[in-house]
């Protein structure tokens, strides 16, 4: 192969064109945009939320339940997979 022989591998892509370029640009600042409106929207609701009332705890004793007496036996067998 000589230095002005055309070699048959591969070629290298050209560089986009531009009208293809401004397609991408716009379709990203479009997807920007779109991001950023979806991001103010979900604050708004976060802000427009009712105020929650007071929060009220509580507190309950139980009393204890009476043991069972000893003369059941259950056995339970688990088998794993």
């Amino acid at each position: 192969m000589s230095v002005l022989t055309p070699s048959s591998g591969p070629r290298r892509k050209s560089a986009p064109k531009p009208r293809r370029r401004a397609v991408r640009v716009a379709a990203a600042a479009a997807a920007l945009a779109v991001a950023f409106l979806l991001g103010v929207a979900f604050a708004r609701t976060l802000d427009e939320r009712p105020e929650q009332g007071p929060r009220v705890t509580t507190v309950r004793t139980l009393p204890p339940v009476p043991a069972q007496d000893g003369t059941r036996t259950v056995t339970v067998t688990v088998t794993s997979p």
